[in-house]
Parts: structure tokens; C-alpha cells; sequence
């Protein structure tokens, strides 16, 4: 498999895979690359509509001038449990946080989002997360407490009294409700909007179309994520005996009871 730095014919070819409506999986599989690799050179250049061969080949020879050589990795690396591979979940961790970008996510809450959700525990101190992103304290901080605002972690204090920042399975419901909220917010503003222009004038009518349709979308987001909450905390049934497949040759009511 090619390793280094995409050319600029692969990210032509890219450019062809995407108008084609190809996968990321299978343009990768053409220029036997990982997916993940394609994947992250499409949404760091402008998402599948907006990817351009040549501004993204020019946007990484900027960025690559701009950092200069690059820090050893190994040393930071944490250390892999049940046998994964380190550079693999490295690669991945990457993935993920360009995707979180390219979803509204701002790049430094990205980072901290995708480590923290990549922990077996989901749970990391302040400390933890700048020596495993090698950032200072105040934007681990910051990002921390946009996440916190957003439903995505909880900020909690250990027994040493260290801060620490914890994603559950649970996190997705509170981003979605809260999202709800802010809607539903909307929703009151925009009504607001339809007594003051008029209710019976373009602008006022364009408000009231604006209030109907957010007021559906949240509603429908919190059905959404309380049906998906229900689903996510249900243990799966045992599979019974008479759900099983037939052996071969098994005929009904054969089957020790």
C-alpha cells in the first residue's frame, strides 16, 4: 500500500471519484489507499461538493511550509489496549475529528470531543487531554466548556480534585435535545416577529412559515431522540430456541426441548 503524502494526480483522482458519485471506500480501493485517508483529505478541502484537486494539493503544501518539520508522535502516543494498532487508532482519531468539523464542530472541540469519545473510559482530566493533544491548558478549557454548553461532555471533579471531562452514551441525547431547545427558541423569536411586521404582510407571513417549519423539526428531534434513547438502554432479547436455524435435516418439533 502507497504510504506518504497524497500527489496530486491521486487527489485528481478523488476529484473524478467524487463527480462519478463513487464512495470513499471505493475511490480508496482504487488508489489502494485507506478509506480513512480519503475520507480525511475530502472533508479538511471543502466536503464532497466543494473538494478541488488542485486548491486542496496548494492547501497542503501551505499547511505542510506552515508547521515545518514534523514532532516526533511515538512519544505522546498512549499506550493501546486489546491488541489495537496505535497508528491505526491514531489515523482514525483523525477521521473522526475532521468529520466532527465538516458537521459544524469547531477544530480545537473537535479534538477534544473525538478523544475523549476514542477513550475506553470517555473520560479524561484537563491534564490528560493537553499532554494527548499537545495543547495548552486554556484551549482544553475552552473547547471543554463549548462542549459542555452543547450537551456533548460533562465536567466533573475526581477525588484529587482534578477536573475531568466525561462522554457517555448519553451524549448524543443531550446534544439533540439540547438542539431541540435552541429551536424551540427560534420558534418563539420568529412568532415575535410575525405581531411586529404584520401578520398579513410578505415579511410577517415569511416569519410564520419560518416558526412552523422549526417548530416541527424540534418536535420531531425530541420524539426522535427519546424513540432512539428508548432503543439505545433496551438489552437485547436472548435469542429462543424456536428462533434459531434449522439443522439440516431437523424436522419440526424434532428438537430437544
Amino acid at each position: 500500500m502507497p504510504g506518504g503524502r497524497l500527489t496530486q494526480q491521486e487527489r485528481r483522482q478523488i476529484a473524478l471519484g467524487l463527480a462519478d458519485g463513487l464512495a470513499y471506500a471505493e475511490i480508496a480501493r482504487r488508489l489502494d489507499r485507506p478509506t480513512s485517508t480519503v475520507t480525511r483529505e475530502v472533508m479538511r478541502n471543502g466536503g464532497p461538493t466543494a473538494y478541488r484537486a488542485d486548491l486542496a494539493h496548494r492547501a497542503t503544501e501551505h499547511r505542510a511550509r506552515r508547521r515545518g518539520p514534523a514532532a516526533p508522535r511515538a512519544a505522546e502516543a498512549p499506550p493501546q489496549l486489546h491488541g489495537r494498532d496505535a497508528e491505526a487508532v491514531r489515523a482514525y482519531e483523525e477521521t473522526f475529528t475532521t468529520v466532527l468539523m465538516a458537521s459544524g464542530v469547531p477544530r480545537m472541540m473537535a479534538r477534544v470531543l473525538a478523544c475523549l469519545t476514542l477513550t475506553d473510559s470517555g473520560s479524561l482530566t484537563a491534564a490528560e487531554l493537553v499532554r494527548r493533544l499537545q495543547v495548552s491548558p486554556a484551549s482544553v478549557s475552552k473547547a471543554a466548556a463549548f462542549l459542555e454548553s452543547q450537551g456533548l461532555i460533562r465536567r466533573e471533579r475526581d477525588q484529587g480534585r482534578r477536573e475531568r471531562y466525561t462522554v457517555d452514551d448519553d451524549v448524543w441525547y443531550q446534544s439533540m435535545t439540547a438542539s431541540a431547545r435552541a429551536l424551540a427558541g427560534l420558534v418563539g423569536t420568529a412568532r415575535e416577529g410575525v405581531g411586529v411586521l404584520g401578520s398579513d404582510t410578505p415579511a410577517g407571513i415569511r416569519m410564520e412559515n419560518i416558526a412552523r417549519f422549526l417548530d416541527f423539526v424540534s418536535e420531531s428531534t425530541f420524539r426522535a431522540a427519546e424513540q432512539a434513547r428508548e432503543v439505545l438502554h433496551t438489552k437485547p432479547r436472548p435469542a429462543r430456541e424456536q428462533d434459531l436455524p434449522a439443522e439440516p435435516g431437523d424436522a419440526p418439533g424434532n428438537r430437544a426441548r
